[in-house]
Formats: C-alpha cells, structure tokens, sequence
C-alpha cells in the first residue's frame, strides 16, 4: 500500500477524469474508491472500489467525510464538500486541475453562494462551459503531480 488513498465523488465526475484516474489506479497500485448514490461500472480490480451511498442528499459526500485519512487526495467540483475536507487536511482537486487549499476555499464558497443567490433570483449565472480537452489536461497534469508528491513521500 502506498500509504494514501484516491475518492472521487463520482455523482458528477466526467468520464475523461474516472479513466484516467483509473489508469493511475492501475499502473501505480494506490487504493481508489468511487463514491456515488448510483452504482458505476468499473473494472474489477483488487485497488479499486465502488461505494454506493443512499439516495439522500449529501450521502456521499458524508462518505467520503467519515471515511478519508489524511494524506488522501480527493476529487470533486463539489465546494462545499472541498472545504469539509480541506479542514480534515485533505489534498482536494476538481475535474478541471484546480487545487483547493485553505488559502482560496473561501473565495470558491463566495462565488458558489454568489451564484447560488443569482440562480434564486431567477438569474443564470455564467457557466464554465461543457468538459473539454483543454480541462483534462489540466486536471491530468494537476493530479499526476499530486500523486508524485505523494509517491514520494511513501518511499
């Protein structure tokens, strides 16, 4: 064992960012765990898990909460879950190659509750705009080098 383990919060992972994390998983051995309120067709590897949670608002990311160590990574695009695991001193990442770090949670929940408070007054915020290359890339570089650091903390 590597020492860390990878959680996706797989309710909204896009499938560029589950297979590649998959091919991380498999050339490189570290536990990953899926986590969503559906179940996910993955490959049948002895590091690679499926968690369905209930159908319930927040029952993943519960989860995840209860059950990451630190020195875990996690992925999501999911702010408010980012900062819960921020505070259990988690490395957390979106599907875009975006760290979040106690320095700039705050920034994210502002424009998320910003957004939030456009959205109840009947006005579409902007959107980032579909999944493209350009994202997984970013991400593909962002979590290569999270993995390394990680890799080389446990040798």
């Amino acid at each position: 064992m590597q020492g860390f383990s990878v959680w996706i919060d797989a309710d909204s992972c896009p499938v560029p960012v589950r297979n590649l994390v998959l091919k991380f998983a498999k050339r490189l051995q570290f536990p990953l765990y899926f986590v969503a309120n559906r179940q996910l067709s993955l490959p049948d590897w002895e590091n690679v898990h499926m968690i369905q949670a209930e159908a319930t608002a927040d029952a993943a990311d519960n989860y995840i909460v209860a059950n990451v160590e630190p020195d875990d990574i996690a992925v999501t695009r999911d702010i408010p879950l980012a900062a819960r695991l921020i505070a259990k001193k988690i490395t957390v990442l979106n599907d875009r190659g975006t760290i979040f770090t106690p320095e700039n949670i705050s920034e994210y929940i502002s424009i998320r509750n910003f957004n939030y408070s456009l959205v109840t007054a009947g006005i579409q915020p902007e959107r980032n705009g579909s999944y493209n290359q350009k994202n997984s890339n970013n991400f593909a570089n962002c979590f290569d080098k999270e993995i390394q650091k990680k890799l080389k903390r446990y040798r």
